[in-house]
């Protein structure tokens, strides 16, 4: 449970950093949008690499751990582009994120 609970509060930072501009920062210029955005990441990455650590100590697989990441990579980004982003959500994105969860079922059979 600390693994995804680390993972979770990653994506969600790695989300804003990567994003956080499309919505009301396009005017700012590039040269600053990647400096807070990796000001950001930083703290995405206090929590990701502790994350891989703990999960890893605890017996997961790389591939369990990367799966899992973008698993909720898509879960975190889907509602922050409703959200924040006002984009509507499609059929397509639910069709992509079963196939998606269809990888982590895969990748977490038989352990």
């Amino acid at each position: 449970m600390t693994t995804f609970i680390l993972l979770l509060i990653s994506n969600i930072f790695m989300t804003i950093a990567w994003y956080w501009h499309l919505k009301g920062g396009m005017e700012k210029p590039i040269l600053v949008v990647i400096l807070i955005s990796w000001a950001i990441a930083l703290v995405e990455y206090c929590f990701a690499v502790p994350a891989n650590r703990v999960g890893y100590a605890s017996g997961w697989t790389p591939g369990q751990l990367k799966i899992t990441q973008e698993a909720i990579a898509l879960v975190v980004f889907g509602v922050f582009m409703v959200t924040v982003l006002g984009e509507p959500l499609h059929w397509r994105h639910l069709a992509a994120f079963a196939c998606i969860m269809g990888g982590v079922g895969f990748l977490f059979i038989g352990r």
